[in-house]
Parts: structure tokens; sequence; C-alpha cells
């Protein structure tokens, strides 16, 4: 089976520093789908210990990642990059099947999948 989400090599070096500085060198990079946000849904990224059955897993640059059941078809094809500017840096999502994001660009919303908007 193909990745769900891509990670780049800068992001994974950035979630292992991270990783290395929280003591969670070994956990699992779990990346989801939350309701939420201006437009409806938002992304989740957070270190997990324990993978559960219907999670697709993968490994890339290093790091185990996992994606449960319900998020795999909203984030199919997702590449999260890391960027790097004068004022310090942050994760990018691209996420090919988000139809609508808000201003913040942490929330959006897909053809089939709209959620519950929040008010920003």
């Amino acid at each position: 089976m193909a990745s769900v989400v891509h990670i780049t090599e800068a992001a994974a070096l950035q979630i292992k520093d991270m990783m290395k500085q929280n003591d969670e060198e070994g956990a699992f990079l779990r990346v989801a789908v939350n309701g939420g946000g201006c437009s409806g849904l938002s992304y989740g990224m957070g270190f997990d210990h324990e993978a559960k059955e219907d999670d697709a897993r993968d490994e890339q640059h290093g790091i185990q990642v996992l994606v449960d059941k319900e998020s795999q078809l909203i984030l199919q094809g997702t590449k999260i990059d890391y960027k790097k500017s004068l004022l310090g840096g942050g994760f990018t999502i691209d996420n090919p099947n988000a139809i609508a994001s808000c201003g913040c660009g942490s929330s959006f919303r897909t053809a089939t999948n709209v959620g519950k908007p929040e008010n920003c």
C-alpha cells in the first residue's frame, strides 16, 4: 500500500529534533484530521506510543508514521514539509483533497468532508 502522507526530509529532520527534545525518541508520529477550525476540519500531529489495528503505518526517513482509519481518505496524497524563514519556521501541509482553507492555513474542508466550522 502506498503511503497516505509523504514526509519530506526537511520535515523529518525537524520531527526527529522535536522527538529528541521531548524525550520521545522511538515514538510514532501520528497524523490525523480533527473536527473544528474555521473551515470545519483541522490537522493534528503528535507523538504516540501505541499503534491501533486499523492505523495505516509507514516508515519514512527513520520515522514511523501512523494515520488513523478515519483520516486516511482525507489525507491520502498529503505532503508535510518544514520551511525555515527569517521569522522562524513551521510545518506546511499540502493536501490535494482540500477544496477550501481558512486564512490561517490550519483549517480546511474537502468535497466530501466539511466538518463543523468554528469561529476563528
